[in-house]
């Protein structure tokens, strides 16, 4: 080397690669690509736009999947609607089939409630006889009420009541025979039992109580009317044509019981044909089976039940003895 740094021998040494940072080649940009439409004569070359870039497709799960699991991207927009489709009819499926589950529970639910309603509640008649005509004719249908009695409703004058026959009230009368196939039968028997038709084979009479416990009941004063307690009935409710009854009686009702007659005087074998017998024909409550509320059935004959006006205006019973029955003129049994 020389004082001045130089080496000796005027050479200058070659750099060695190996000691120099290496560089890493810059890739050479390209040049964007444009379009070049054919060449018009005196017309400037349009430019091609650059495309848009490609938008990545958007991954969706399958309906059921399990969380975590690998979601599969969408091919096409009428794949995902063919998915939608086949979950709406999966849906549509599993409510058709709680709906049919659900049905004999409902009628099941239903049979409950009217038996219900009849053992406690309502409780529909048929009408076999004429014994409450004009009021009531053949084959009506009434409802009556079950439920007052046991809240300690009291039987009033004037009410039709319905009641088990006593003994011996319903002798002679032929039952009507049964027109209906077996299958039939069978169906409206069990249809009765719980409620939803009415019997028309029970043994079972409907007639208007005159009189309740304590009253004195009398036919006939001067004009021929039956009284209660000395107040004389106007009774607009008896059949056309009929006397207020052709049989003379006295009867001082005991207490708990009752004293009937149909509204049909005529056919009507009421307490006035069993005055021989205990209690002189009266009814005893307990056998009440409720009050007739409503006629039901047929529409056109949809009526109430409701208590004469002539009842309002008789007076509560005096305490006195017990006024026995005179003499009568029988006359042959009605049903």
């Amino acid at each position: 080397m020389g004082s001045r740094g130089r080496p000796r021998g005027g050479r200058v040494p070659e750099p060695d690669p190996e000691s120099e940072p290496r560089r890493t080649p810059q890739p050479t940009p390209t040049p964007p690509t444009f379009w070049r439409a054919p060449e018009t004569p005196g017309g400037p070359e349009p430019r091609r736009e650059p495309e848009p870039a490609a938008v990545p497709e958007r991954p969706v799960r399958e309906p059921g999947s399990r969380r975590g699991a690998e979601a599969r991207p969408v091919a096409a927009e009428s794949g995902g609607r063919a998915a939608r489709r086949r979950l709406a009819r999966r849906v549509k499926r599993r409510r058709r089939t709680r709906r049919v589950g659900e049905v004999p529970l409902l009628i099941i639910a239903a049979l409950c409630i009217a038996l219900v309603l009849k053992t406690f509640l309502v409780q529909a008649f048929f009408i076999p006889s004429g014994s409450m005509e004009q009021t009531i004719r053949i084959g009506d249908r009434v409802l009556v009420d079950k439920l007052t009695p046991w809240f300690g409703s009291k039987i009033e004058r004037g009410d039709v009541v319905v009641f088990k026959d006593p003994g011996g009230w319903l002798k002679g009368e032929a039952a009507r025979p049964s027109e209906d196939p077996v299958g039939v039968k069978q169906i409206k028997e069990t249809l009765t039992f719980i409620g939803l038709l009415p019997s028309a084979d029970e043994q079972d009479l409907i007639k208007r109580v005159i009189g309740v416990g304590g009253d004195t009941v009398m036919c006939c004063d001067a004009k021929g009317r039956v009284t209660v307690n000395g107040t004389a009935l106007d009774e607009p409710y008896v059949s056309p044509g009929n006397a207020p009854s052709e049989i003379r009686f006295e009867v001082r009702v005991p207490k708990g019981r009752i004293f009937v007659m149909g509204d049909h005087r005529a056919n009507s074998a009421d307490s006035r044909y069993h005055l021989d017998e205990a209690f002189d024909g009266t009814i005893d409550e307990g056998g009440v089976v409720g009050q007739a509320v409503v006629i039901a059935w047929p529409f056109d004959h949809w009526r109430k039940l409701e208590q004469p006006a002539t009842f309002r205006s008789v007076p509560d019973p005096a305490p006195s003895g017990r006024r026995g029955r005179r003499g009568r003129r029988r006359g042959p049994p009605f049903a």
